[in-house]
């Protein structure tokens, strides 16, 4: 009040001493500007250090040396604010607006998967496929059921191989497969 013609903002920031490391990387690289989003974010000790990845969504209209400039400001203001971690690794995704009219049914698509999937045994029942098509991105989300005592790393194996089956057959495509035990 003691200048004329301004206001004040008070910016408060929290004692981060008992913050998770995700929550911190995730607050950090929000404030960057050009990140439309961020997720999937993973840190990892090892006897080297502490190392993070994590996903980033960013216009999808901007091209590699606009998108990498934003990652190398999120990897600066992560080494500033957590010095404990030695590296981070940011996968840069684009941004896509859900269209007004898309089709959530897509026949001959969805017939594709289930005959990629029925080539693994390991797979004992295909459950709910859904394909939305975001421009020329497609994303599939996937659920199928495996032998409930497969090991967790044994079954990431196995929906990884099928993932990179399906991204070979249906270009551009994302895929998410959601396994649960039968």
């Amino acid at each position: 009040s003691a200048i004329p013609n301004t206001s004040t903002t008070v910016h408060f920031e929290p004692n981060w001493s008992g913050v998770p490391m995700d929550s911190k990387i995730h607050d950090i690289t929000e404030s960057v500007d050009g990140v439309i989003g961020v997720h999937n974010i993973g840190t990892y000790k090892t006897k080297d250090g502490v190392f993070a990845d994590l996903h980033v969504t960013v216009d999808s209209r901007i091209n590699l040396s606009e998108a990498h400039k934003i990652s190398e400001i999120i990897e600066d203001h992560i080494s500033k604010k957590i010095p404990e971690i030695m590296h981070a690794t940011i996968h840069l995704e684009p941004f896509v607006k859900v269209p007004k009219d898309f089709n959530l049914t897509d026949i001959a698509t969805e017939n594709r998967i289930k005959e990629i999937l029925s080539t693994y045994s390991q797979v004992r029942k295909i459950g709910r496929i859904v394909s939305l098509r975001f421009g020329r991105i497609l994303r599939i989300d996937i659920d199928c059921s495996f032998d409930g005592n497969l090991s967790i790393e044994d079954v990431h194996d196995i929906t990884s191989e099928i993932e990179h089956a399906i991204r070979i057959e249906i270009k551009n495509s994302v895929i998410t497969i959601h396994p649960e035990p039968i």
